[in-house]
């Protein structure tokens, strides 16, 4: 089969190409099957809820494309491997795989059931290789092909109080780096990892929570729909890692710079709003389907900022961290 090189395809023109989309019926993933939908693919979506299934797949077919809801808990390699197959219908290939399925609970770490810890590794990390272990011979006999994931900026500095999580994240991350190395000889299957800050979606309303507290999304977080469209940019011009929004990349840099500073502040100010955890002790959708909503926003704990606003908010944050960190260093130095 000749690739997109050979026959002067244009690679930014997306109409009639599959993708597949785990964990696609709520939040980022929804947003995601709306946004290859709006480009004219072949949408795939893959998660455990029938329901939620059937109603992405109703949006993309109201937005004019084929699309099919594939049940499948990513964590089973099997089941994985069956979505691959259902996808290869369309037209015997498959161009776009975005993994995007994952589960959260927060909580001290004595506190989360070690039942809930392993469904965590078992769908974040195992999930995202079994998706990459079964796609990626498909790439290599297409020639081409791009594997995208959706990592978070978890991937680069750790959560405290969701430790689970963390380690998942920081594990795709590997994942990710080492697959770009062993593909570097094949110059058209790009892996991508995307680092997201917090979206506004129901992300957290379906996570388990052993902290007694039930989060709202804060109001620095980011639209579902603008990380969707990084998506699809991804799979026109992929590119090995992308730092989707400025929360995140400062974040990062101040993760990179301050760690200790960072994680202490962090541990301290869950420390201080945690309550016992029986008053939610609920493990959300980790070990079952999500339950409703199925939709992509979920609820703000603040009115939503203007851009200018979370920008200028957020340079703040980074500033005055910087200063105190800075100030703190001098004083010591002084002693």
């Amino acid at each position: 089969m000749k690739n997109s090189i050979e026959t002067g395809e244009d690679l930014r023109t997306l109409i009639g190409k599959t993708v597949v989309i785990t964990g696609g019926t709520s939040g980022v993933g929804r947003a995601a099957a709306e946004a290859f939908a709006l480009e004219g693919c072949n949408v795939v979506v893959a998660a455990r809820g029938q329901e939620g299934l059937d109603e992405t797949v109703s949006l993309c077919h109201d937005l004019g494309v084929v699309a099919l809801g594939v049940k499948t808990d990513v964590s089973i390699a099997d089941e994985v491997k069956n979505l691959a197959q259902q996808a290869l219908q369309f037209n015997g290939r498959i161009d776009f795989w975005v993994n995007n399925a994952g589960v959260m609970a927060s909580g001290k770490f004595e506190d989360i059931p070690q039942e809930t810890m392993d469904q965590i590794v078992k769908t974040n990390l195992l999930g995202y290789m079994h998706s990459a272990h079964t796609v990626i011979p498909i790439f290599k006999r297409q020639k081409e092909g791009v594997l995208i994931n959706n990592i978070s900026i978890g991937g680069w500095m750790p959560a405290p109080y969701s430790t689970a999580y963390s380690a998942t994240k920081f594990g795709i991350r590997g994942m990710v780096e080492g697959l770009q190395g062993e593909l570097s000889d094949e110059p058209n299957i790009h892996i991508v990892g995307l680092f997201p800050g917090i979206q506004k979606s129901t992300g957290n309303s379906h996570s388990a929570k052993y902290s007694g507290l039930d989060f709202k999304i804060p109001p620095f977080s980011t639209d579902p729909r603008k990380l969707a469209a990084q998506m699809v940019e991804a799979a026109k011009n992929p590119k090995k890692s992308i730092i989707t929004d400025g929360y995140a990349a400062v974040m990062k840099i101040m993760y990179g710079l301050f760690p200790k500073a960072i994680i202490n502040s962090a541990s301290a100010a869950m420390r201080l709003v945690m309550k016992p955890h029986a008053e939610t002790n609920t493990d959300g959708n980790v070990r079952k389907p999500s339950t409703e909503p199925h939709r992509i926003y979920g609820e703000m704990a603040l009115p939503v900022l203007s851009k200018k606003t979370k920008t200028l908010a957020v340079m703040g944050l980074g500033l005055t961290l910087g200063f105190l960190l800075t100030a703190s260093s001098k004083a010591k130095n002084r002693k």
